[in-house]
C-alpha cells in the first residue's frame, strides 16, 4: 500500500501542474528573441529589438528565462526575463509579460526562477528598476521582498509624451 503513495502524489502533482494553466519558465534561446522584442513592444514605448536582447543575452554574465505552455513548442513565449550577475550582484535588464498572460502569475514564475537560479549561484543582491506607474509590477516587487533605495525622475517616456520615475529597488539574497 505504502508504495503507492509516490505514484499517487505524482499523479495529483501533474494533474494540478496543468489544471494551474500549465505554463512553465525554461532558459531564453535565441530562437525566441524576436517573440521575445514583440513582447518587449507590448510592454515599452521604448522597446529592444531581437538584436539587442541577443546581444545581451550572449554576454558571459547574462542569463533569461521564458515562460510559456507545456506542450505548445514554436508558440511564442507568454513573457520573458532578461537578468545579470556579476561579482555577487545581479540586476533586472528587463521583464515583459504578454498583454494576455497578464494577472496570471506568468511575472512572478519568472522572478522565482531569476531568484532561484541567484540563489544556487550564490549571488548577495539583486537590483532592478520600475515604473513608479505600474502598480502592478511594484505590488509583485513587494511580495517578493524588494524596497525601494533610490529614484530616477522623468526616467521613463510614454507614448503620449508623459514622463514617469524609475523607481531603484533592491533585494539582499544572503
Amino acid at each position: 500500500m505504502y508504495w503507492m503513495l509516490p505514484w499517487i502524489w505524482s499523479v495529483s502533482f501533474m494533474n494540478g501542474l496543468v489544471q494551474r494553466g500549465d505554463i512553465v519558465a525554461t532558459p531564453l534561446v535565441d530562437a525566441e528573441l524576436d517573440a521575445s522584442a514583440e513582447l518587449h513592444a507590448e510592454a515599452f514605448s521604448q522597446a529592444w529589438s531581437g538584436d539587442e536582447l541577443g546581444s545581451l543575452l550572449a554576454q558571459s554574465t547574462t542569463f533569461g528565462f521564458a515562460a510559456r505552455r507545456v506542450g505548445a513548442p514554436g508558440q511564442p513565449p507568454l513573457g520573458f526575463v532578461l537578468a545579470r550577475l556579476v561579482e555577487g550582484e545581479a540586476e533586472i535588464l528587463t521583464i515583459a509579460v504578454s498583454t494576455e498572460a497578464r494577472g496570471r502569475g506568468v511575472g512572478r514564475l519568472l522572478m522565482d526562477t531569476v531568484l532561484a537560479h541567484l540563489y544556487a549561484e550564490r549571488a548577495d543582491v539583486i537590483h532592478l528598476e520600475v515604473d513608479e506607474v505600474n502598480t502592478a509590477a511594484r505590488a509583485l516587487y513587494r511580495r517578493l521582498g524588494f524596497e525601494e533605495v533610490g529614484r530616477r525622475p522623468a526616467y521613463y517616456t510614454h507614448e503620449d509624451g508623459t514622463r514617469t520615475s524609475a523607481l531603484t529597488l533592491s533585494r539582499k539574497l544572503n
